[in-house]
């Protein structure tokens, strides 16, 4: 069974962000900034968080995942906004 995850992270240094932000990009579509929807089974899960696990600095990013319950049958995605509209994000990452 597939479950739904939102993956944010905040993360310190510009190197690990980028590619921490290519490695979500592989297992998710990006929403925002630092927040990406992911549908993954549980091996996909622990791949996910292994692969993110040897990039990050434990001590200094922090890597969130928030359960959205299951991918099948939990009706239309849903998202809206404060402020400015929600608009999807296809473009890569730019960190100066």
């Amino acid at each position: 069974m597939r479950t739904t995850y939102l993956v944010c992270y905040d993360i310190a240094n510009d190197k690990r962000l980028r590619r921490v932000f290519k490695a979500c990009k592989s297992f998710g579509d990006h929403l925002q900034f630092s927040v990406f929807e992911c549908d993954l089974n549980p091996a996909e899960r622990v791949e996910m968080e292994e692969t993110l696990g040897q990039i990050i600095k434990h001590d200094e990013d922090q890597v969130m995942f928030v359960t959205l319950g299951p991918a099948e049958g939990r009706g239309d995605r849903v998202i809206t906004a404060l402020g400015l509209p929600y608009t999807r994000v296809d473009a890569p990452c730019f960190v100066f």
